[in-house]
């Protein structure tokens, strides 16, 4: 399989570990006969440094023409005084409108030897297992723009949803749930907005084209209380772009690190740009103590979703798995008897064991 794959390492982080994905990447085309190419171009911060905007034209031609997008991440202090139009958010949120990437997918799943780093006890954690979908190009943040008035003393911010925005995402949680346990939860918050109800509304006539799949409706204030008292409950979650946004990350912690979850955004035709959920983390940028395993597991889902090799996921995502059950681990996370590592060596050990035919003996034997 020859695919084409753009690369946006963005700022802070973004460039360390984009390089542990296209390690990993290359070793998986290596093992599996693939060819993937790779093409990078600047985002964020980056770009408005060298181009003046934090979407370059040509950085959104050639992600139009790429099989799939791996980006970094974006954003840091050094621009925290700019402008709204020259901050390097905008070029993320430029980018899903300008390929229509409509469905942000968020897998929240502990690994057990690191549930005791989070937040919560780990009998209430232990078990986690969920997904959720977000629309990603509706809503609040893709208004019409925002307005101050009254000299700058009253603002104003829209929330707009068509019937078909809100109808194609929730097909895709639908057909979320069927591939996993089968319960949708939709969230929304329906005594109060407008929009809510029309999300409600359409997701009640939905339903009966999935028969196979529970649902309930749930308030997104209901909903932020029960991702820490009763987190396995969820199997899927679908909701609108801002409740989708705070109760991702908000679940994110579940796991004890934000560098241990990646995240998939797609459009119809299963194209998808797909990056970690962390930060940028200016604050240890150039070090080598990254934790890459976000970034490499994101490469899982672009195998998985926009090129259907369901293998080679699974191979990095064991690989991942069976570097942590190992000990391995970045300064984010706290292992007992572990073994700490920097990016680079993480990175290789996780290349290593997808280049091993003996697992366990890699682990044993690679790093040391």
């Amino acid at each position: 399989m020859k695919k084409r794959i753009v690369l946006l390492p963005g700022d802070g982080i973004g460039k360390e570990v984009i390089d542990s994905a296209k390690d990993v990447l290359s070793a998986i085309a290596e093992e599996f006969n693939h060819s993937f190419s790779f093409d990078t171009h600047e985002i964020g911060g980056a770009a408005i440094d060298q181009y003046g905007t934090p979407l370059p034209e040509t950085t959104v031609e050639a992600c139009t023409q790429a099989d799939a997008v791996l980006l970094g991440a974006v954003g840091g202090p050094k621009w925290d005084n700019n402008p709204s139009h020259l901050r390097p958010e905008r070029g993320l949120l430029g980018i899903r409108k300008a390929l229509d990437l409509y469905a942000n997918l968020r897998p929240i799943k502990g690994f057990k030897n690191l549930l005791h780093a989070s937040p919560l006890k780990e009998e209430v954690v232990s078990g986690s297992d969920l997904l959720i979908v977000r629309e990603l190009t509706g809503g609040l943040y893709f208004g019409t723009p925002s307005e101050r008035r009254d000299n700058g003393n009253a603002v104003v911010d829209t929330l707009s949803y068509s019937r078909s925005e809100i109808e194609r995402i929730v097909d895709k949680g639908f057909q979320a749930a069927q591939q996993r346990r089968g319960l949708l939860t939709s969230v929304d918050k329906a005594n109060v907005l407008e929009s809510s109800k029309l999300w409600r509304e359409i997701v009640e006539e939905k339903k009966a084209q999935y028969p196979d799949v529970a649902v309930e409706h749930v308030l997104v204030d209901a909903a932020a209380m029960k991702l820490i008292t009763n987190p396995t409950q969820f199997d899927v979650i679908v909701t609108e772009n801002l409740f989708g946004d705070i109760l991702s990350d908000e679940a994110s912690v579940l796991t004890g690190s934000l560098g241990m979850l990646p995240s998939a955004s797609l459009r119809e035709d299963g194209v998808g740009l797909y990056e970690p959920v962390h930060g940028s983390a200016p604050d240890i940028a150039g070090k080598g103590v990254a934790n890459p395993v976000a970034m490499i597991l994101s490469t899982a889902l672009m195998l998985r979703y926009s090129f259907k090799l369901d293998d080679e996921a699974k191979v990095i995502e064991d690989a991942v798995q069976s570097v942590l059950d190992a000990g391995f681990h970045t300064a984010d996370l706290q292992v007992a008897d572990g073994r700490l590592v920097g990016t680079f060596e993480m990175t290789k050990l996780i290349v290593d064991y997808i280049k091993s035919q003996n697992a366990s003996k890699c682990i044993a034997s690679c790093y040391f």
